[in-house]
């Protein structure tokens, strides 16, 4: 395996104003000297985490892909974040994968954050989700979903687990717990973007994005301001430590009721 390398974007977000937001991002983006091949945006980093998903959904030919796809052609490199979509009469938190070549896939949230009642405003996603890009096998999952270790286990069909969030300060711990754990269980590197500032509803985040290599250990880590990490992922050191410690060759093997099943 080669080298991935990420960039990992923590930034607040204008309540409600996909425009405003797509025009920071412009500027951030433009001061990247050299972005990557994954740069990875926080969870509706369009909107903010909103529960108005009828007023807020675009559909996938919407400004906010359309944006998506023309920074991953200007920086040859996977843009990824997750936005409301509206799809066939249901709206869905969707991590849109945009891909320098053109081309889009998605991964939509599983796991509906029922404190803020996002199942009655959002469908759940059904279907777990592996992107492959240059050489690594990618899996992306949304915010709450950390918190579900069945849905994202290593079946030995990833090499990287992506979190894109809106986790609130109070619970920061456990947020930087939780990543640390799924990359120990996995075995596997694990990167995860928050938002800091205040939303709509005055809920405040406090950033906390970062990287954890196999063993757990930090690669990056952002405090509760502003910052754009960038980290180089050592693909022969995680080919190297899972054969010498293949715990993955006793995991045990399960089926998920409903999964990919629309």
């Amino acid at each position: 395996m080669r080298d991935l390398s990420l960039t990992l974007i923590q930034a607040e977000t204008v309540w409600h104003d996909p425009a405003a937001n797509r025009q920071a991002y412009d500027e951030r983006l433009a001061r990247l000297q050299a972005p990557g091949d994954v740069v990875v945006l926080c969870e509706m980093f369009s909107t903010g985490f909103t529960m108005a998903s009828t007023e807020q959904a675009e559909t996938m030919e919407g400004p906010t892909v359309a944006w998506m796809l023309l920074q991953a052609a200007r920086l040859d490199a996977v843009v990824c974040g997750s936005v409301v979509i509206a799809d066939q009469d249901a709206c869905y938190n969707r991590l849109v994968w945009a891909r320098p070549d053109g081309r889009v896939e998605h991964y939509d949230k599983r796991h509906l954050f029922r404190m803020a009642n996002e199942q009655s405003h959002y469908a759940p996603g059904r279907e777990r989700r592996v992107f492959t890009w240059r050489d690594w096998r990618i899996c992306p999952q949304v915010c709450y979903d950390l918190r579900f270790p069945v849905f994202s286990r290593n079946r030995s069909d990833y090499d990287l687990l992506l979190y894109v969030a809106n986790w609130p300060a109070p619970r920061t711990s456990q947020w930087l717990a939780l990543l640390k754990a799924r990359a120990i269980e996995n075995q596997c590197y694990v990167a995860g973007v928050n938002r800091i500032g205040l939303d709509g509803n005055d809920v405040p985040y406090a950033g906390g994005s970062g990287c954890w290599d196999p063993l757990g250990r930090s690669l990056v880590e952002a405090g509760e301001v502003h910052q754009v990490l960038q980290v180089e992922l050592d693909g022969e050191a995680l080919r190297a430590y899972r054969s010498n410690f293949p715990a993955w060759m006793d995991a045990d093997h399960f089926h998920i009721e409903g999964e990919g099943r629309s």
